[in-house]
């Protein structure tokens, strides 16, 4: 008798789970944008965004201009003037503002 407990709630276990994940090719909300940051160790305003990143979950790639010859680069690129620049998506924001960021976060995820 026990085992066919077990094997009831492995039944409703998978049901559960195929319901709560989307099969693929689909997805429940829009994918989670690509936060990325050229910033530096001493800057302030970069070690604001990443504690507000760190408490909200909020996954990034930092490239430290001063470190990375490539993330300099690439802030060159991008006409980078200034820390923190941070992309959000196809989003771009100068400097940091909690209040600005998380608007531009949740609007790229619309």
């Amino acid at each position: 008798m026990p085992w066919k407990l077990a094997r009831l709630l492995l039944l409703v276990c998978g049901v559960l789970l195929a319901v709560a994940e989307p099969s693929s090719g689909q997805t429940a909300n829009a994918e989670p944008q690509k936060v990325v940051m050229y910033a530096t160790d001493w800057c302030p305003y970069c070690a604001k965004a990443r504690a507000h990143f760190r408490k909200h979950g909020i996954d990034y790639v930092e490239h430290d201009i001063e470190k990375s010859p490539e993330g300099r680069a690439e802030y060159q690129r991008l006409g980078g003037r200034g820390v923190p620049l941070i992309l959000i998506g196809e989003q771009r924001m100068s400097g940091f503002s909690e209040a600005r960021f998380d608007s531009l976060y949740e609007s790229t995820l619309r």
